[in-house]
């Protein structure tokens, strides 16, 4: 026998909290893609009428909890990765990973190993799996930025054309704010400080790499990084705060490297001889694009953070880092 339909009120002291806030407060196993497909069918209200995630609720007014969710014990879904979205529907996975939507811009939380184009061995990504999203007028969702296939986290999409060249130039005039968190090995010291050199690319066996360049060196780019030590695991780890402030090629984990202190896990660009990670921590880029400050196409600023992954989770974990320390304003 099913659930039955059940209403619940708002608390005094839930007063003027946003709906999508409400519902992760009160069933955190309810993604957010999950609420966006319960309000547009109308199966989640607010006194009876439609609502939107952004809705400000007020005390004493009911919220009307569908019979699936009556009896949700707070359990969490499996997370998203790269290995579970394989046999799932492309517009399925892209309804997973999203963090944001309205009527110009979506947000998405792209899993490690999920390429945001296509290229050289990929078979799947996220530009493709967008060709699901085309509205009634045949428009394509547009990409305004990219994230390495190995970085997790934020990713911006466009709904319409003029939004994409609102949010483009948000990111060419840098009038964008992204905060990246990563797991380095070592502490880097001092432990808060700017990063700044020029970079250039170059081909490897193993592919193109990015290096810092030499003074004068031809095609070489300026890129400039801030960094923060958040918290450490004695001398041996830490969890950095990055904020690039140019957005070069793979330039926060070259600029870790060159510090000293690369991100564990990278295949590129780790390469501290004789150094093993602890145990129970997996061999994976610790890089995770956690949150975006942007200017909205329609006006303010669209702030969005994104969950970590499983890996990095795992080896929060372990280490004991509390994620709550690391919610700054940017």
């Amino acid at each position: 026998m099913s659930a039955p339909v059940q209403s619940r009120t708002v608390e005094a002291d839930e007063a003027g909290m946003r709906l999508d806030r409400w519902f992760k407060a009160h069933f955190p196993g309810l993604g957010f893609g999950q609420l966006q497909r319960l309000l547009r069918t109308g199966q989640v209200r607010v006194d009876g009428g439609r609502v939107r995630t952004d809705t400000r609720l007020a005390k004493g007014q009911s919220v009307r909890i569908p019979p699936f969710l009556a009896g949700d014990n707070g359990a969490r879904p499996a997370p998203l990765t790269a290995g579970t979205i394989r046999d799932r529907h492309d517009a399925d996975v892209l309804d997973a990973m999203l963090l944001h939507e309205d009527d110009k811009v979506f947000v998405f939380n792209k899993p490690a190993g999920l390429a945001v184009q296509g290229g050289s061995g990929v078979s799947r990504h996220v530009d493709q799996m967008l060709e699901a999203l085309r509205n009634r007028k045949g428009e394509k969702p547009r990409l305004v930025h990219r994230i390495d296939r190995d970085t997790s986290g934020i990713l911006v999409v466009a709904r319409t054309r003029g939004a994409a060249v609102a949010l483009t130039k948000a990111f060419r005039e840098r009038d964008t704010e992204k905060v990246y968190w990563a797991v380095c090995r070592g502490v880097p010291s001092p432990r808060q400080g700017r990063i700044s050199t020029h970079l250039v690319r170059e081909k490897t066996p193993d592919g193109d790499r990015m290096r810092v360049a030499r003074h004068g060196e031809p095609e070489a780019e300026h890129a400039e990084s801030l960094y923060r030590v958040i918290d450490s695991a004695g001398q041996n780890l830490s969890w950095v705060e990055l904020r690039p402030v140019t957005g070069r090629t793979h330039q926060l984990r070259v600029h870790m490297a060159h510090l000293g202190h690369p991100i564990i896990g990278d295949p590129k660009y780790f390469d501290v001889e004789n150094w093993q990670l602890p145990g129970g921590i997996q061999k994976r880029l610790h890089l995770h694009a956690r949150r975006i400050r942007i200017p909205h196409p329609d006006g303010g600023m669209l702030d969005v953070a994104a969950p970590l992954p499983p890996h990095m989770t795992q080896t929060f974990n372990l280490l004991g880092f509390d994620e709550s320390s690391g919610e700054e304003a940017p």
